[in-house]
């Protein structure tokens, strides 16, 4: 059940982020924020009528293009989002007018971002706008959108337009040059080709409007083919657009335009396509689900990072990989780095194995960009990028611009010196392979990768005839804040484990695979010199590591520099780099994020050297309190909440985790404009099912060892091994019947009216039953328990069933029956209170407890008042407050926000189980009336309110467990 939370403007509950306020200045993160994707391209989540500053991106896998100073980058593609509304001559924008109420959502479960306004325009017409859109999971060339508007208060003349912006721009740069453009049946299209690497792209849509007869008018002015219409709406006329877009570029078909043509010709309607969509959710979120009981906000952000990295992986592509920002933003351009392979991959291979096969192989199409770079640098063999593209050669900008006029430009020795990418990959490699028993694929792809980078390290290393081993010099850690150091332990005991596994992989495939294997001796000159060559590095590379000390010093020279107390800097809103400097950091014992906690995390697995406890612990002690964890890099505190759990350290371990799995929800960093952090979401995965999970990997299979955080009950999980699915449900020790008592502390009340304070059910029954006999429909007493607690329109669709009625039909019905309805309650008076509620009303107000009606009725407060009890009551949230009726959380809580009580302690009574469920949803206490099959899920279940006291409730409430 979704339980919300709310933070700033957010609401989080299981499945759903909802934010209730547009602010203007949160305007470029929350569009990273509200990104929907299908693993083919991301759209940012900007606004359909557009926004002064605003960054509308769509980012396609594979299209990137050449761009002066930083090589190459993905280029943002025509935007399929432009849609104007005009009302009586004044153009919708969040800006003007009065946005009387405002509610963006973005939906997990379905992959659907929805945004509801009511606005009054300049010329004072008010109107409800509502936008759906998605990109489907079930085809990838396919996006929606829809969109409804119903006036309210007077007729209006809307114009609609809706259109392909063929002017898309990254930053201030168009990497595209228009080609043609030209309309076809109830639709248009348009076809451009990037500047440099001639990627040609058609995108095309239609358009249909519902409610309403319209004409449709298609313009093709240039870069910007359009259909519009305009149409006169009355008062309470619901009118329905839709918007089928499909987009095809040369990396997939030979003809984009015939394809996005034909392909959007044949798109059925809205509906249909959504509910395609939604089946393709239901399916991988199956597999890749996490479920957590106890911790709304922990249970959304998990949910939350897993669908951004679901949307930005490439499902039917093995020639792309995932950005670093994923394709959510202009962050990084695009560009590929070693997040994909050590942060973001574990997800894929346990729990979508194919896509995780997809990422892998892109880095077997580009070994021959790795072996240029290798080739450059003077070395043999495969060195990989360390940022990568679409070829795999180097695209890490050598030089960083300042940012004010007279600065300096920086050097990025990344590009020269991170050289542990290419270990990383094969890393990757490694595990994908243990996980899946994919030989296959191994056979083919696999080891080529692992064997060629294994030849670059043989010629990277450096023999000392001094002290009669090999090193490797002038590196970057994964700690970047030190640029030029010499047998780093991370990249040296990387490199060796490198070797040891090529060794491992060289015999495999000579012994399983001799055909393969004799091919790839003669393409890569594997020689048994050659294997004897990795044999004696692997023994003989200088590993900073003594048996004798579980201490392990990053690198050679570490422990000489000078300390450094990062609590001296504190408070600070910026990295201690920034405040330092980079020869700052360079001289001090600093770290941007974990390195010889990152060997030890990644040696974890399989328990290898230097990884032990005692060598965690000593190691934890010393690097964690000197490491940038807050503003470093936000690759770290997924890291450090796993090896803290491993220690123990519970609290620690739990912040390091909401602190990674809030950093673009709650744009932590201040950074979530450029994109989504995508190794940080792989983090996520990985904290909660190989940290708090405490899952291993055994010969027979992974086994759990959980160390759940306090408050979390529960935690469900599926995992891919070997080929068969294997699920988790682990429980708190803490939780169930063992669970400590939690002493509610209640300060408010929320009374439904209808059947709780006053029986007007029977009122509502008398006129539904009247409306019913008029229209023929069928009904009766018991059709009529399951309309308890829900909104008149939600009551009057269930009563319709499958008849078909107009909106129009529709409308005239609910005020027909609202009629009925406020005619039989006119002679309702103080007697028609329900036994023991007055009494209960009086004992509530002499206690100081705020009383509120939460009713969807929208006729609460004449009933109030002629009950006699509107001097008891101190708030009346009805069905005018809220746009979603029970059993969504909405009234609840604006009944709370009315009364100035925290969610936590109000108490919610009812007797309706959309009431309970919303109450619940609201993360409040429920009291039930009525039969317990009803109302089972509340707190406490009573047959009515007759004799009950406020010191019973409280008795009641006090035994409860909180579940």
């Amino acid at each position: 059940m979704d339980r919300p939370r709310q933070t700033q403007s957010l609401i989080y509950t299981d499945w759903t982020l909802t934010e209730n306020q547009f602010e203007p200045e949160q305007l470029h993160s929350r569009e990273t924020v509200f990104t929907i994707g299908n693993g083919y391209l991301g759209t940012r989540g900007s606004f359909e009528e557009g926004y002064p500053r605003s960054s509308p991106s769509t980012l396609i896998h594979g299209v990137y293009d050449d761009v002066p100073i930083v090589y190459t980058e993905l280029a943002n593609c025509p935007d399929w989002l432009p849609f104007l509304v005009i009302v009586d001559g004044d153009r919708f924008r969040l800006d003007q007018g009065q946005i009387l109420s405002y509610q963006r959502q973005l939906d997990l479960r379905r992959g659907i971002l929805a945004r509801r306004v009511r606005w009054r325009s300049p010329s004072n017409k008010t109107v409800d706008l509502y936008w759906e859109r998605f990109a489907s999971l079930a085809e990838q060339n396919v996006l929606a959108l829809r969109f409804e508007i119903t006036p309210l208060d007077s007729q209006v003349t809307v114009e609609i337009q809706a259109s392909i912006n063929g002017y898309p721009e990254n930053q201030g740069y168009n990497h595209w040059e228009l080609l043609n453009q030209g309309k076809i049946d109830q639709g248009t299209w348009l076809n451009a080709r990037t500047r440099a690497s001639r990627i040609e792209l058609a995108i095309a849509f239609k358009m249909a409007i519902s409610g309403i007869d319209a004409a449709l008018q298609v313009t093709n002015a240039p870069g910007y083919p359009t259909i519009s219409s305009t149409f006169i709406a009355s008062p309470g006329t619901n009118i329905k657009v839709e918007k089928l877009v499909t987009i095809f570029t040369s990396r997939e078909t030979e003809t984009p335009v015939e394809s996005a043509q034909t392909k959007v010709t044949q798109l059925p309607n809205y509906a249909t396509l959504l509910n395609a969509n939604e089946e393709a959710w239901r399916e991988v979120w199956h597999q890749s689900d996490i479920a957590i009981e106890g911790d709304t906000k922990a249970q959304l952000a998990v949910r939350y990072n897993l669908f951004q990295l679901l949307i930005s992986a490439p499902r039917y592509d093995d020639k792309v990989s995932i950005p670093a920002k994923t394709l959510s933003g202009f962050g990084y351009r695009g560009h590929v780095f070693w997040d994909t392979e050590i942060f973001i991959l574990p997800f894929f291979t346990f729990t979508q194995p194919k896509i995780a096969r997809n990422l892998l192989t892109y880095r077997y199409y580009t070994l021959n960009g790795a072996r240029r770079k290798a080739a450059h640098y003077g070395y043999k063999g495969a060195m990989y990028a360390w940022e990568s593209a679409d070829t795999g050669d180097e695209v890490t900008p050598r030089w960083a611009l300042p940012n004010q006029p007279y600065g300096e430009e920086i050097r990025i020795w990344c590009r020269d010196r991170e050289i542990h990418i290419s270990a990383d990959v094969a890393y990757a490699v490694w595990y994908y392979w243990k996980a899946t028993g994919d030989d296959e694929w191994m056979r083919d792809y696999g080891a080529e990768i692992i064997l060629d980078t294994a030849i670059f390290w043989m010629s990277r290393v450096e023999w000392n005839t001094k002290h009669e081993r090999y090193e490797i010099r002038e590196v970057i850690g994964a700690d970047e804040y030190h640029e030029h150091v010499s047998n780093n332990i991370f990249t040296n005991r990387m490199a060796q484990w490198h070797l040891e596994k090529a060794l491992m992989v060289y015999d495999w495939l000579n012994s399983s695979f001799p055909e393969r294997f004799a091919q790839l001796k003669d393409k890569l000159k594997l020689t048994a010199e050659r294997r004897s060559r990795w044999q004696d590095i692997a023994t003989n590379l200088w590993i900073l590591y003594d048996d004798s000390s579980a201490l392990i010093e990053q690198f050679e020279g570490f422990f000489q520099l000078e300390d450094i107390n990062l609590e001296d800097y504190e408070p600070r809103n910026k990295s201690i780099q920034a405040i330092l400097g980079i020869e700052g950091g360079n001289r001090r014992q600093v770290l941007k994020q974990p390195d010889v906690l990152m060997l030890l995390y990644l040696m974890r697995q399989s328990k290898e050297i230097p990884y032990n406890q005692e060598s965690l612990q000593q190691n934890w002690d010393y690097y964690a309190p000197r490491t940038d964890i807050t503003y470093g890099s936000s690759l770290g505190p997924a890291i450090h909440a796993i090896l803290a759990s491993d220690l123990g350290k519970n609290e620690e371990a739990y912040e390091r985790f909401m602190q990674a799995a809030l950093v673009d929800l709650e744009d932590v960093r201040g950074n979530a404009n450029d994109g989504i952090h995508g190794a940080s979401a792989g983090g996520i995965w990985q904290a909660v099912v190989l940290g708090f999970g405490g899952v291993q990997f055994a010969e027979n299979g992974p086994v759990a060892q959980p160390q759940l955080p306090p408050g979390w009950n529960r935690l469900k999980f599926k995992l891919h091994w070997q080929g068969n699915w294997q699920e988790f449900d682990l429980v708190s020790p803490n939780s169930a019947s063992v669970t400590r008592k939690k002493t509610p502390n209640i300060q408010g009340v929320i009374f439904d009216l209808d059947g709780v304070l006053t029986d007007t059910a029977e009122f509502h029954y008398r006129a539904w039953q009247r409306l019913a006999d008029e229209e023929g429909l069928p009904f009766n007493r018991e059709a009529n328990e399951a309309l308890r607690g829900i909104s008149r329109r939600e009551s009057l669709l269930l009563i319709a069933g499958d008849h078909p009625f107009s909106e129009e039909k529709l409308l005239e019905m609910m005020e027909r029956k609202n009629g009925y309805y406020v005619e039989s309650i006119e002679n309702i008076s103080p007697a028609d209170l329900l036994p023991g509620a007055l009494n209960l009303l009086d004992e509530l107000k002499q206690a100081g407890i705020k009383i509120a009606i939460g009713s969807a009725s929208k006729n609460a407060r004449p009933v109030v008042e002629k009950l006699g009890i509107a001097n008891r009551v101190d708030a009346i949230a009805d069905g005018y407050s809220v746009q979603t009726p029970k059993p969504a959380p909405d009234l609840f809580l604006h009944a709370a926000k009315l009364i100035g009580i925290p969610p936590e302690n109000c108490l919610v009574v009812e007797d309706a189980a959309a009431g309970i469920e919303a109450a619940l949803a609201a993360r409040m206490w429920a009291v039930g009336l009525g039969p317990s099959e009803r109302v089972k899920d509340a707190h406490v279940v009573l047959p009515n309110l007759a004799g009950v006291s406020w010191a019973d409730l409280k008795t009641k409430l006090n035994g409860v467990i909180p579940g």
